[in-house]
């Protein structure tokens, strides 16, 4: 994202009518835009790993399934949209616009994938914190642990104790300014040197999960478009 926190798209297309219709409509949702004319130039530019959106045409693009297949090779999480004359899957995008592209027909669509994109961002997203925490695994030790970092999904941690991808820790948690703890079980995926490690959520019960949404929607902060999404 850009310092003000807005999506970044990359927009390859030679068509002055493509470019001219989705310009105003990614203004709109105050996604901000770098227009390419060569799949050797968007490469380059999705290289630098700051794009969140991908809009290629197709049409005009003789390399556009190659460069598809770079993006998913590159291993990052943008959102795709092809933009083509024929109405048909894209291997590689998660979005097709079909042509003639308008405002109007593209403002409908691109509004699905913004809302794809915020969905999306709010699932990987990382916030990070420092909270030590007493964690009990599944053998019913006790482990001083510090949460690092806090998602949707999962928590990033530290300890000096022994532990192992598959255990199982349960803690409790409370987050800056939440109104009280919540209580987290949370499964080690991965371990690194120096005691650091990640973990996906196992159980949350609903009212904790409830504060742990909320608590994440005030952290994610994207620029508010000028349009009405809903």
């Amino acid at each position: 994202m850009t310092p003000d926190l807005a999506f970044e798209c990359l927009l390859l297309s030679r068509d002055p009518n493509v470019v001219r219709a989705l310009n105003p409509v990614l203004d709109s949702l105050a996604i901000s835009t770098r227009h390419c004319l060569t799949s050797s130039r968007a490469l380059n530019v999705l290289r630098e790993g700051s794009t969140d959106l991908v809009v290629i045409d197709c049409d005009e693009n003789h390399s556009a399934s190659e460069l598809l297949t770079e993006i998913s090779c590159l291993n990052r999480r943008q959102t795709v949209v092809a933009v083509s004359t024929f109405d048909r899957r894209v291997p590689g995008a998660d979005f097709v616009l079909t042509k003639p592209i308008t405002f109007e027909s593209s403002a409908r669509s691109f509004r699905v994938v913004y809302e794809w994109m915020v969905r999306d961002y709010r699932r990987y997203a990382r916030y990070a914190v420092m909270i030590p925490v007493v964690a009990r695994d599944q053998n019913n030790r006790l482990l001083p642990v510090t949460i690092t970092n806090i998602g949707d999904g999962g928590v990033g941690l530290s300890t000096l104790e022994d532990i192992s991808v598959g255990d199982v820790l349960s803690f409790r948690l409370l987050l800056p300014e939440a109104r009280r703890a919540i209580y987290v079980e949370a499964r080690i995926l991965w371990t690194r040197d120096y005691g650091i490690s990640g973990g996906e959520f196992v159980r949350i019960p609903p009212v904790d999960l409830d504060i742990l949404h909320d608590w994440l929607k005030l952290k994610c902060q994207i620029k508010r478009p000028l349009c009405q999404v809903d």
